[in-house]
């Protein structure tokens, strides 16, 4: 929500690993055109005006959505390095790409702990070096909705 503003009026918005909606019913509730993305899509389905697309993200399977654009990317709570140039070719030119997710260090407050779920320390800028313009930029301890390390970026494509 605190960098929400940044998103355009009305800009389509993909929301990955999209769970229980929480993000695609905010961008929708604003007035935008959502796609959301996720394997397990139950939750959404009660949604009306949100687009679902199932997909298992891990499985190896293509990207589900070759080509397609949109105004902003959104992805919460999820790491997947291989996704990362899919994610950066979904976002259209003055797209904005909203990530958080957990950080090394985040084991001592409990899951997730192993590596491959953790960002290493300023990993969300390097994967906007040279790419995308950081508007902001996040790494820190939060206490809410549970303690946890976690990464946060906001950045804009050229």
């Amino acid at each position: 929500m605190q960098w929400a503003g940044l998103v355009a009026p009305g800009v389509a918005v993909l929301d990955v690993a999209a769970g229980g909606g929480r993000h695609s019913r905010f961008f929708a509730d604003r007035g935008h055109r959502v796609t959301a993305l996720d394997r397990d899509t139950g939750a959404l389905a009660a949604y009306s005006g949100i687009e679902i697309v199932q997909a298992d993200l891990e499985d190896g399977s293509p990207w589900p959505l070759p080509g397609c654009t949109f105004g902003a990317v959104v992805v919460t709570n999820y790491l997947h390095r291989p996704l990362f140039p899919m994610l950066l070719d979904a976002l259209a030119s003055g797209g904005v790409l909203l990530y958080e997710t957990f950080m090394a260090g985040n084991e001592r407050f409990g899951r997730p702990s192993r590596p491959e779920f953790l960002l290493k320390d300023g990993e969300l800028l390097d994967l906007a070096r040279g790419r995308l313009s950081v508007t902001a930029y996040e790494a820190r301890t939060i206490s809410e909705p549970k303690m946890a390390m976690v990464q946060r970026i906001a950045a804009r494509r050229p």
